[in-house]
């Protein structure tokens, strides 16, 4: 048994994904999903997408490497073991730098890895757009606009007709396996 998951539409350049995406959304639709070969510019806004939040998160990862490498350093030279060496201070800011900046990249950098992964849903193993035999042609030459059956504006003969008027190649419903 297999449910409705919803509309696939392939749209033949960037620019047509675009303006269909913007007229799709103008309309109310707001459970959507585009795939393409590659980046395409105006793509995010006009699907409604929020700003990422990795900037902050490899901000906060930066700051605990930061914070945990000055307090790692002071507590070992001043505090745990403190050693006198030609008169030196137990614990000085300067030397400690190159250490710091290390692992203030290396924790930045796993949660930025590990943000995306999250942030993505990754790794998804399985999603209903890999059920349709001409979803290949994304990573190739295609532009493919899904309008998900969740959506409350979701009608199953009204919705691939409005994809055809916005200038859609084929457009297809797409069957959830169960």
């Amino acid at each position: 048994m297999s449910k409705l998951y919803g509309v696939l539409a392939e749209f033949d350049s960037p620019e047509e994904l675009v303006e269909a995406v913007r007229a799709v959304r103008a309309r109310g639709f707001t459970r959507l999903e585009a795939c393409t070969p590659f980046p395409v510019h105006g793509l995010d806004e006009a699907l409604g997408l929020a700003r990422s939040p990795l900037g902050w998160i490899a901000l906060a990862a930066a700051a605990v490497g930061v914070a945990a490498a000055l307090l790692l350093q002071w507590w070992t030279g001043a505090v745990d073991y403190p050693l006198v060496v030609g008169g030196k201070p137990f614990f000085a800011l300067w030397p400690s730098v190159p250490v710091t900046f290390e692992l203030a990249v290396l924790l930045a950098s796993f949660a930025v890895v590990i943000g995306m992964l999250a942030l993505n849903g990754l790794p998804r193993l399985y999603h209903p757009l890999f059920e349709d035999d001409n979803f290949r042609r994304v990573t190739d030459d295609r532009f493919v606009l899904a309008v998900e059956a969740a959506d409350p504006l979701f009608h199953a003969n009204e919705t691939p007709a409005l994809l055809v008027r916005l200038g859609a190649l084929e457009v297809r419903l797409l069957e959830e396996k169960a």
